[in-house]
């Protein structure tokens, strides 16, 4: 975990150097359209739900792997095999939306591949011996990175994505770091460009989208505390 945390900081790190020092080569001009506040609304919805995957996905292996010893197979794990994965992959696509230019999104395709596409593999050789029975089984019905839509129409969201406020707690930093300075990095060329007043016309969508996933946030965590008095309710 150790090694992983320190090339994940290397390579924000070298990310930010290189922001810094060329912002225009890297930065998607500020503009007024349609497009680029439905582009802007898009990434900020992908930030949210990465990091709802991520929260979801952590608090859920927490309760129920009984480190290790138990192959996860609900909640998010239900829908795909690498929600946490997914999770960071939506928080980068929503950022390249955001702020960057448009081949900027073939570099983080790139570097994501390269990143991650080698543990994930990893970790399914190491489930499989674990579980040598379960896991062929669970990967046939289970995709591994991107869900199907049929599995989303089948059941209720709070089904794939339970969350409880302690989960989210753990996460409400990295949810408010990541969004905040994305946001004032656009904003700060939106006004500069634009002014203060347009800006906060075109914000509407964006503030729109944050309440929305408040909302779903409430949704989730009473449905997953319901769903758990039932399963005890049963049980006794």
């Amino acid at each position: 975990m150790k090694i992983r945390l320190k090339i994940n900081g290397a390579i924000i790190t070298a990310a930010l150097v290189l922001l810094v020092i060329f912002p225009a080569f890297f930065l998607r001009s500020a503009k007024v359209g349609f497009w680029d506040e439905l582009t802007e609304i898009f990434g900020v919805s992908a930030i949210l739900l990465g990091q709802l995957f991520r929260a979801s996905a952590r608090g859920y292996k927490a309760e129920h792997s009984q480190n290790g010893r138990t192959l996860i197979q609900g909640g998010p794990y239900n829908l795909v095999r690498n929600p946490m994965y997914l999770g960071i992959f939506l928080i980068g696509v929503g950022i390249v939306l955001i702020l960057f230019e448009w081949w900027v999104a073939c570099v983080f395709l790139a570097v994501f591949a390269t990143r991650y596409i080698l543990p994930i593999f990893k970790e399914e050789k190491k489930l499989l011996a674990l579980f040598p029975k379960d896991y062929p089984a669970y990967c046939c019905r289970v995709p591994r990175f991107f869900p199907s839509f049929n599995m989303l129409a089948q059941k209720d969201i709070s089904e794939y994505l339970p969350l409880r406020l302690s989960w989210l707690k753990k996460e409400i930093g990295a949810v408010l770091a990541v969004l905040s300075a994305t946001l004032l990095l656009e904003s700060w060329e939106d006004i500069k460009s634009q002014g203060v007043r347009i800006y906060f016309k075109e914000s509407i969508g964006i503030f729109a989208i944050i309440l929305s996933f408040v909302i779903l946030c409430v949704y989730l965590v009473r449905q997953t505390a319901a769903s758990r008095k039932e399963n005890v309710a049963d049980k006794s």
